[in-house]
């Protein structure tokens, strides 16, 4: 393991103009927590930071919408992101945001230094421009079709699609977001870093000098934008939200996003070292300190490529050792959206699932997304809960709490000789804190977690193949030291599983009564963790976690599938009018109303019913596209109106007689056009 070393670990500043749900978590928050902790508990000097992101254009976009002002907006999620952080265990040394003052400050110092430096071009070009508006149309305030995967809804920054980062004037097809209109060109002049003098920088920097330690998601996408050929980039924006461009003939113009946010690392460590005593200064300009940037695949272009960039221009700071960026989390087969309101949210699940923070940061961990998009749902959240957590690592847990009180009135008994496979399990203990050291230091948590749980499996095994409640009865000598060597299995888990599952671990430090000065490295060097004659909290110890039965599980799949059926009901549009017809057009169709008979499936397919519907006239066979809507028993005796003139033809070897008329419900299912009240067979609809 390594020595102690002073570490900057930094977290992507999370938009405030909604609040955080899992994807935001697997892909960065959760991850850069336990490597944080981590960190701490061997010894580093670490400054984890982050902070809200307050000057994104969808902030005045979203302020527009709601008829608020954008600063009512960063308040508000503000405080409603860093309450979610704190509550969920996210150790954050320092939560800041990019409205502060020490911010604007931070952000301006760094672009006038590089302006000074002549870093920049001063170009004037033309920009999308909304003569209704009448604004300038950057990032957010418009979009249209990708012009790298073809998706029709992408930024003007960004594709949220396949995450290619780009200018507004490259999309296909733009509109204005404001007002739908198609925009115009009009000329405007801004500052632009020229990433093409950077290239061969970046290129033996990152694809030569990384190329064995970075992912290979990060290496893949910086060498595709390398490769594309680097081109310059905008550094300020026409908008009248965000940090004023500090030099003359720049009214209305404000730093870009992308330019000033990255800076937010370092404003948020100015403040966190002037509350704490520090300097900052270490902790960007120190040669020795190791950055590491946790982002999501979307920012790997700001990360890899801009900031560096900015970071190299400027020249006093240092350049981030690693940027372990994971793929996204998809929700029950499909892919997060705030829009849609397809997600779970952090301050929802806090009060739904209140107390089982550690729940959601292991199913997050366990299934993260490292190396490609994966999958959250439900089920797998409980099945984690009741088969690992409450099966495996709370059942060991309470068994070696339970007995300990029973047996010994919550005193760590003397242990005898040591039997060799005594002697192999605690061997064992002491390869763990390496062994999870070691998975975390290349960033794979995934792994790290499975090993965790294979140390509390070790501590059952133990005792499901020693049986002390079974030895106690004719070898009470002997049960004292398979308990003393459980409890030492115990204490390692307490501390091991901190940076994975903080509350647990003091929950178990609690039962315990551990020393708290215990320390990752004590796990491998000390050969006693739990003295002898120690006293454990006596009585009946807390469950460490307790089963989720399947209807709190049916109520999330509820909520999920309402939320669905709300989307289609959203998505459904009118159909345009058809061709004019005439009267006598009309007037040839005979539409009838008759009752449904019989109904059954037609075999290897998803939508076919047949149908025997009486008309009045006689009793046809009729193959309908309704089974995804109605079971066969549901819809037998409903009266609907039939179209009885229509040619037959042969669907799937049944001849159809006719055609039953249907209509969109507004939750987007198919409805009956049924008379309001029973009508007799035959009757026509005219």
């Amino acid at each position: 393991m390594s020595s102690s070393k002073r570490y900057t670990i930094t977290a992507a500043l999370p938009y405030t103009n909604g609040p955080i749900h899992i994807g935001h978590l697997a892909g960065v928050y959760v991850p850069a927590d336990i490597y944080a902790r981590f960190l701490r508990l061997t010894g580093n000097d670490v400054a984890y930071i982050c902070g809200s992101d307050e000057h994104g254009a969808a902030i005045p976009m979203r302020a527009k919408k709601e008829g608020i002002s954008p600063q009512d907006i960063i308040d508000k999620y503000h405080a409603v992101i860093k309450n979610s952080f704190e509550d969920f265990g996210i150790s954050f040394d320092n939560y800041s945001r990019t409205s502060a003052k020490i911010h604007h400050e931070t952000a301006s110092e760094f672009f006038t230094k590089m302006y000074d430096d002549g870093e920049f071009i001063e170009e004037v070009s033309e920009q999308l421009y909304d003569a209704e508006a009448n604004q300038y149309l950057a990032d957010r305030f418009v979009v249209g079709t990708c012009p790298k995967c073809g998706n029709e809804e992408s930024y003007g920054d960004q594709c949220e699609k396949c995450g290619t980062s780009h200018n507004a004037t490259d999309l296909i097809n733009p509109k204005s977001a404001i007002t739908g209109n198609i925009p115009t060109l009009k000329e405007t002049k801004h500052w632009f870093l020229p990433l093409d003098k950077h290239e061969d920088f970046l290129r033996k920097w990152i694809l030569e000098g990384h190329k064995n330690d970075w992912k290979p998601n990060v290496l893949g996408q910086v060498k595709s934008w390398i490769d594309d050929g680097l081109r310059p980039r905008a550094v300020t924006r026409d908008l009248d939200w965000g940090i004023p461009v500090p030099v003359e003939g720049a009214d209305g113009k404000v730093l870009y996003v992308w330019f000033d946010a990255p800076i937010g690392y370092i404003s948020s460590t100015k403040e966190w070292a002037a509350r704490e005593g520090k300097n900052w200064e270490d902790y960007w300009k120190d040669e020795n300190t190791k950055m590491v940037h946790f982002i999501g695949k979307d920012n790997i272009v700001f990360h890899c490529i801009i900031f560096p960039a900015m970071l190299k221009a400027h020249g006093d700071y240092i350049l981030p050792e690693n940027v372990p960026a994971n793929e996204f989390l998809n929700l029950e087969g499909n892919k997060l959206s705030t829009s849609k309101n397809w997600a779970v949210w952090l301050h929802e699940y806090l009060e739904e699932f209140p107390n089982q923070q550690d729940v959601l940061r292991y199913t997050l961990t366990a299934n993260a997304p490292e190396s490609k998009d994966n999958d959250f749902t439900w089920k797998d959240f409980q099945a984690k809960n009741n088969n690992e957590l409450v099966g495996n690592f709370g059942n060991f847990i309470n068994r070696i709490a339970v007995l300990t009180n029973k047996y010994y009135k919550g005193t760590v008994p003397n242990p005898g000789d040591f039997s060799e496979l005594d002697e192999d399990v605690l061997e064992q203990v002491q390869q763990f804190p390496d062994n999870i050291a070691k998975s975390i230091q290349r960033y794979r948590f995934r792994e790290a977690s499975q090993e965790l749980m294979n140390l509390a499996r070790l501590g059952n095994k133990y005792l499901a193949d020693e049986e002390p409640w079974i030895l106690i009865k004719t070898d009470e000598a002997r049960v004292q030291t398979i308990m003393y060597v459980g409890l030492q299995i115990a204490t390692a888990l307490s501390v091991l599983s901190e940076p994975f599952l903080p509350f647990t671990s003091n929950k178990l430090k609690a039962i315990l009564k551990t020393d708290e000065n215990l320390q990752w490295n004590d796990i491998t060097e000390k050969e006693v963790l739990l003295p002898a004659g120690h006293q454990i909290q006596e009585g009946k110890a807390p469950l460490l976690f307790t089963p989720i039965e399947d209807k709190t599980i049916a109520i999330q799949l509820e909520k999920l599938e309402a939320t669905k059926k709300a989307n289609e009901a959203a998505n459904k549009t009118v159909e345009p009018q058809k061709d004019t017809i005439e009267f006598d057009d009309f007037t040839k169709m005979d539409i009838r109303i008759g009752t449904i008979l019989e109904a059954e499936k037609i075999a290897k397919t998803k939508k076919l019913l047949k149908l025997k519907i009486d008309v009045g006239m006689d009793v046809r066979t009729i193959v309908s596209g309704i089974a995804e809507s109605f079971k066969p028993e549901d819809v037998i005796g409903k009266q609907v109106t039939v179209l009885c003139n229509l040619a037959p033809r042969k669907i799937r070897g049944v001849e159809s007689q006719g055609m039953i008329l249907m209509t969109d419900a507004v939750d987007g299912s198919l409805a009956f056009m049924e008379p309001q009240k029973e009508t007799q067979n035959g009757g026509q609809v005219s």
